[in-house]
């Protein structure tokens, strides 16, 4: 491959220096300037190219039911490059080979240091056991295991040849690997014996040969042995990792593909329907996730650099791994961690431990997790915890509540270091919102403003600006490169799940409400579907729930609409509960809470202790499944959700709750 690149990874330009593009053209230019950074064989021909969706009924069809293109976006048309090159040989080459890529620690306390020399052998290793096995350019891969040094390998060797990954949370059931298998058309399957869950060796292959029965493309599984479990083996489709990878020769030579080659498709989960497969692309998605890293969670000085140590805790199968713990941090030749257990496990203070052992100092992680660790230290983080090294916090997942926000600072961040509560999601691939790593002042819980390179907009149903303090749809109005292209295999469920509100002005529909405060900043405010109109008033889930996580008493709440014949909707609260509770206050003590905290049109009609509240493994809040659960509907698929278990005991205190109204009524 050659060299086409402006700067060496760990000589890169200060973050203080970054413009805010003014105009398009600038802002194109901006998006070149960056791509420009990653090594390049053969330069782009055209930058960026954008088709909003044109309509195409005629005048006499009304809006509503009118037919319109799908959009089509393209970045660095004609360019060619290689992500896997760009995130590990070309530091090889520069003569960083020795640098530490992955320190890598698993649940039963293994661990393991892996060098970018390393790295590379490993990854070339496995490209050619992937050929070895029939695996060309263009063909899917799907790759269900934990958070393992062999993910990130197994991965980058798809990127290295030009097969298409897509990754599955270790965790899913039968039923939601069979799918992605299937929609995929996928001809390998990546996992393992078992893997490492709360102190115990969970079973994992049983569940891929039930994904893989059946019709589908599937040829070989590929297994690797983590556990030592004993397993099923299908002789001639089944294959050991220890002897086809570990085997296999550890130089390949990589080809370079265009920029616009499909690198990996991100299933989006929700309660309905059947899960999005989105597509990123290569060379726009590493340009964005390479940038949005640096300028987030780089020193911004680059004489510092060395000694940053990046954490991002998602699990890899999340699109925030992908640019946060894969290609982001690789693509700038960073010093990351891996972590393959829950947070508990043996004991609450993992985390804590794993942040003094290998001096981190960026820590990326959701506000659940927060959340969950003011449960458990109430009293705040234990001083003989050395979190002195960290410099910048950040959250992710859903808007953080202040209370959070403020603990995180304060017990991990000395109450001085920046916090970045950052806003995106698996369509846009990388950061769009997000205060600067350098502001001096913050407002717990506001995603700011946009990064530069991208904007958005906050507006009504008809696309018209909202005022500030003004409930509205935030839309993405100039996307990043790394904007998800299409939907697999369903290009029309592209346009119509997030470009058909706004087609005529050519905005991206993000799904969430926002408001502007004063300064201008923006606030999120939760999944438009989550909204709560009580009387005519339209409230934030949000707001409610930061407002319940502010009293002591709850570690965890979830707020959904239900509802009320005399209202529309009614406040229903799920929450989690710390020791100190009183049971028999709880009820009343939270709705005069909330009603001091916003006032008394938010004040919950039901408050429901529950063990945990159903999340994605993004950590968002699955409310429309509070709903269903509260008012004793069907539910939709739970298979992708990161706490499935808690679901049969939720229904048990809702349906608990139900019998007993019921029997009061009948009294």
């Amino acid at each position: 491959m050659g060299v086409v690149t402006d700067l060496e990874a760990g000589h890169r330009r200060v973050t203080e220096d970054v413009a805010e593009p003014a105009t398009e053209a600038e802002r194109i230019a901006f998006w070149e300037a960056a791509a420009r950074t990653l090594q390049w064989e053969q330069p782009w021909q055209r930058a960026h190219t954008f088709r909003k969706p044109e309509r195409i009924s005629g005048p006499e069809v009304p809006e509503e039911d009118a037919e319109y293109t799908v959009p089509s976006i393209e970045w660095f048309a004609g360019g060619r490059l290689n992500a896997a090159v760009n995130c590990v040989d070309r530091h090889v080459a520069a003569g960083r080979g020795d640098t530490v890529a992955l320190h890598f620690e698993g649940e039963p306390g293994d661990r393991r240091t892996v060098t970018y020399a390393q790295l590379q052998q490993e990854v070339c290793r496995a490209a050619n056991a992937l050929q070895s096995l029939g695996i060309e350019a263009g063909d899917r891969v799907v790759i269900y295991l934990p958070v393992l040094v062999e993910t990130i390998v197994i991965t980058l060797a798809c990127a290295r040849i030009g097969a298409v990954h897509s990754l599955v949370f270790g965790g899913f059931s039968a039923e939601a690997l069979k799918f992605r298998v299937e929609d995929t058309g996928a001809k390998l399957l990546v996992t393992t014996d078992g893997q490492f869950r709360r102190g115990a060796a969970v079973p994992v292959k049983d569940n891929a040969d039930a994904a893989v029965a059946g019709t589908n493309n599937i040829e070989h599984v590929l297994v690797i042995r983590r556990t030592g479990s004993e397993i099923s083996w299908v002789p001639g489709r089944d294959v050991w990792w220890h002897e086809s990878v570990e085997t296999a020769s550890e130089t390949h030579q990589a080809q370079s593909f265009d920029a616009e080659t499909p690198l990996f498709i991100m299933y989006t989960s929700g309660t309905t329907g059947r899960p999005k497969g989105l597509v990123h692309t290569t060379g726009g998605y590493l340009t964005q996730a390479a940038w949005s890293y640096e300028y987030l969670f780089a020193n911004p000085d680059p004489r510092q650099r060395a000694a940053d140590v990046h954490w991002c805790t998602a699990d890899l199968a999340w699109v925030t791994a992908h640019t946060y713990e894969m290609y982001g941090p690789l693509a700038n030749g960073a010093t990351q961690v891996i972590f393959e257990g829950t947070p508990d496990t043996p004991h609450p203070g993992r985390h804590l431990e794993i942040i003094e052992r290998y001096r981190v100092t960026s820590y990326y992680t959701a506000p659940t997790l927060v959340r969950a660790l003011m449960g458990w230290f109430p009293d705040g983080v234990p001083q003989d915890y050395d979190l002195s090294s960290i410099r910048l916090l950040g959250t992710v997942g859903e808007a953080v509540n202040p209370e959070a926000w403020r603990w995180l600072r304060d017990q991990f961040g000395r109450g001085e270091v920046p916090v970045l509560d950052t806003w995106w999601q698996s369509e846009t691939g990388a950061t769009i919102l997000s205060p600067r790593p350098t502001d001096t002042t913050f407002k717990p819980g506001c995603a700011a403003r946009a990064l530069p390179g991208v904007s958005t907009r906050i507006v009504d149903d008809a696309g018209n600006p909202v005022p500030a303090d003004t409930q509205g749809f935030i839309v993405v109005d100039r996307s990043g490169p790394g904007m998800a292209r299409t939907v697999w295999g369903n290009p029309q469920r592209y346009l119509e799940s997030y470009w058909r509100q706004y087609a005529r002005q050519g905005w991206f529909l993000a799904g969430d409400g926002a408001r502007y405060d004063d300064d201008g900043d923006t606030w999120i405010l939760g999944r438009v579907d989550d909204v709560l109109n009580v009387s005519g008033h339209r409230l934030s889930t949000i707001e409610i729930e930061s407002a319940l996580v502010s009293h002591p008493w709850v570690v965890e709440a979830g707020v959904c609409p239900v509802a009320d014949a005399r209202t529309g909707h009614a406040v229903a609260a799920f929450v989690v509960l710390t020791a100190a509770a009183d049971p028999d206050r709880v009820r009343e003590e939270l709705r005069a809470h909330v009603t001091r905290e916003i006032g008394p049109i938010a004040r919950p009609s039901a408050v429901v202790v529950v063990p945990d509240v159903p999340k994605t493994r993004s950590g968002k809040i699955l409310r429309r499944l509070l709903t269903q659960l509260f008012e004793g509907r069907p539910l939709g698929d739970t298979s992708s959700l990161q706490n499935e278990p808690c679901i049969p005991r939720i229904a048990a205190v809702c349906a608990a709750r139900r019998a007993d109204r019921e029997a009061n009524a009948c009294a």
